[in-house]
């Protein structure tokens, strides 16, 4: 892998592209044999890998919507990352097919005879239907697809024919940008996750979602750019003062991530009602008590102590731990969401939740290598690069 220093471009792409492609169709062909063994383990394995990636594809758009909307010159030198990221929606809208033919494995609401006899799903039924819900989710398809499109197509301009005006349109379609970001990943959160139990609900579940996406998106773009410093690509151009930044962010939004969880837990606890406390009581019992300990103390604990110090923020090899660290309990998260509604007393690991983390990675990783690869690895013409490539600490 080498890259012309002159123009930020890859001239020798080397064998990862390849690699993650072949990881993709592997997984992909191994899930379908999960899938004619086991249908339910299988769409909640793949649900649970997809949701993992589609966050970390999603705060690749919310990254570059808070970049433009700051107007920031240290992240310049890393928005091609993020960029690119949300760049992969194409891909990532067609690996939701699969679970469009889950819905009645995966959720209850979609049986005509459960909602006959429920009376809080017949109450429900109006929003929660698969029509609705196929209606619904390829509009938020749309929506990030177009903003993501825009964005990334302004950007790519701006390498090409610099202007003041590329910068301003970016930073104007930000705006709104976000208020929709912010809504249709609420209502996709409640879609794809809340209502795996549609008897349980929670007003800042969106938010939960948020700021575990923010975490991963952070972690990703950390350990992406060391992977490239590894190979002598970037280095001088993403410094240690950005490391340093991204673990700000990373401590930031642990934080963040902590009060939103324990808000949630609190109020439900505090309030007693037995529709919302069943939600928790599911996740205390059996092995599963161990899975929310893990959490409590791997999502917070762990990356608070640890990132509390500046020069830890400013160690790479401790920004690379905790960048995998922060990914591999952002998939803990994810299962601790999806699976006590399959198996209700305890783990139950599957073959399947690694071939679908396989495919859906794989074939995403391999889209977005082949996007960055096609372009410069950062925004060339940008006219706050050389102020970001310069950017130090106070």
């Amino acid at each position: 892998m080498k890259m012309d220093a002159q123009t930020f471009r890859i001239t020798v792409v080397g064998r990862f592209g390849k690699i993650m492609l072949a990881a993709g169709v592997l997984g992909l062909l191994l899930s379908v044999v999960g899938y004619f063994t086991n249908s339910k383990q299988f769409y909640h394995s793949y649900l649970t890998a997809y949701c993992f990636w589609w966050t970390i594809v999603l705060g690749g758009l919310f990254f570059t919507l808070l970049h433009h909307l700051t107007g920031a010159s240290w992240s310049v030198v890393l928005r091609r990352i993020p960029e690119t990221l949300m760049a992969t929606l194409p891909a990532l809208a067609v690996l939701f097919i699969p679970l469009l033919f889950g819905l009645h494995d995966l959720y209850h609401w979609s049986h005509a005879d459960a909602v006959a006899a429920d009376a809080l799903l017949a109450k429900k039924a109006p929003y929660l239907n698969s029509g609705f819900f196929i209606v619904r989710t390829i509009g938020y398809f749309v929506i990030w697809y177009l903003l993501a499109r825009s964005l990334y197509k302004i950007s790519l301009a701006q390498d090409h024919h610099p202007s003041d005006k590329q910068t301003h349109k970016m930073r104007r379609l930000s705006a709104p940008g976000m208020l929709l970001f912010a809504l249709t990943l609420t209502f996709a959160s409640f879609d794809w996750l809340m209502s795996l139990d549609a008897h349980w609900f929670s007003t800042i579940f969106g938010v939960y979602i948020f700021s575990g996406t923010v975490l991963a998106v952070i972690s990703f773009v950390t350990l992406f750019a060391l992977m490239l410093r590894t190979k002598g690509i970037l280095k001088e151009t993403i410094t240690v003062e950005h490391y340093h930044d991204l673990g700000k962010l990373l401590f930031g939004f642990t934080v963040f991530w902590a009060y939103i969880a324990f808000s949630q837990y609190f109020l439900i606890w505090y309030a007693n009602i037995p529709e919302e406390t069943i939600w928790f009581q599911h996740r205390w019992q059996g092995s599963w008590k161990y899975v929310s300990l893990l959490i409590v103390f791997g999502h917070f604990v762990l990356p608070f102590l640890v990132l509390l110090g500046r020069a830890a923020k400013r160690n790479l090899k401790v920004m690379t731990f905790m960048g995998c660290w922060m990914l591999f309990i952002h998939w803990v998260d994810f299962y601790w969401l999806v699976f006590p509604n399959l198996h209700h007393h305890g783990i139950h690991i599957s073959w399947m939740d690694f071939t679908s983390m396989l495919a859906v990675g794989g074939v995403t990783l391999w889209y977005f290598w082949r996007r960055l690869t096609a372009q410069a690895l950062v925004p060339c013409n940008d006219p706050k690069l050389q102020a970001s490539i310069n950017f130090e600490n106070a």
